[in-house]
């Protein structure tokens, strides 16, 4: 089974629509899926978020930046934009979500040049974190994937939960085979995704129950972590601010105009 663009909250900064009543009645995958979906408002989202690297020595670096998403003809397009340290201001990631791949852009003040993300090197690290490019279209809700398998239900800190693995689309040419998420059946927010590669685990995004908050219609958490079971880092993500439903320019999801400030 196909499923184009099946949507997960995985790292939960963000803010995820409840879609009425359904979020509560997820019985099957299918339901599970179809709230899923339904977690990715068409209104346009500025978020502000803080991102702290921590290397093996316990050694930290900070970044803060805003991350732009909204949903354009039922795909999502996503902008990152990197305002602190010094170094890296105005230092701009894009995703936009096609058809049979996506489209990624980086760029970076120093070489003032946009640059085109291509292939296996959207599993590469972003800005020197544990996360990739991948990633920040995963925390807006969505990625492709193939051969979607229902792992059961779970429970996590009392919370009900159902579980699935799939693995990417061949498209997407990831270096994950399997990717592994339990979805909290109240706010369809995924609280524990594990990536794996021939048959062991790389990567792990959790998010604790109790950083789950609902904001009128919308679930957010307040943090997530990122963990290399490779490297023995991981980095932590927090949301400082959360605007929704204002729209923005479209130049914010333009690959010509998606790094100009202002």
């Amino acid at each position: 089974m196909r499923v184009a663009r099946l949507t997960a909250v995985l790292g939960g900064l963000l803010l995820s629509s409840l879609a009425g009543s359904a979020a509560a009645q997820v019985d099957t995958t299918e339901q599970l899926l179809a709230c899923m979906r339904g977690n990715i408002p068409p209104t346009v989202r500025i978020q502000e978020v803080e991102i702290v690297s921590v290397d093996r020595a316990g050694g930290e670096r900070r970044m803060a930046g805003r991350l732009y998403g909204q949903r354009e003809d039922d795909k999502v397009r996503v902008m990152l934009r990197i305002e602190a340290p010094q170094d890296l201001s105005g230092a701009s990631y894009l995703i936009r979500e096609g058809d049979n791949r996506d489209d990624m852009y980086l760029y970076l003040p120093a070489i003032n040049r946009v640059r085109r993300i291509t292939g296996g090197s959207g599993d590469g690290q972003l800005f020197g974190t544990d996360l990739s490019y991948n990633d920040v279209k995963q925390i807006q809700n969505a990625f492709s994937a193939t051969q979607v398998r229902p792992e059961g239900n779970r429970t996590i800190a009392g919370r009900e939960a159902v579980a699935i693995s799939f693995s990417p689309a061949p498209e997407q040419e990831s270096r994950y085979d399997r990717i592994t998420t339990v979805i909290d059946k109240l706010s369809c927010v995924a609280l524990d995704t594990e990536f794996s590669e021939g048959g062991e685990v790389r990567k792990r995004i959790k998010v604790a129950p109790e950083m789950l908050r609902q904001a009128g219609d919308y679930w957010y958490a307040e943090e997530a972590v990122v963990n290399s079971l490779e490297d023995g880092t991981h980095t932590r993500l927090k949301v400082t601010g959360v605007e929704s439903g204002e729209p923005v320019a479209g130049r914010y999801f333009n690959p010509r105009s998606f790094y100009i400030g202002g």
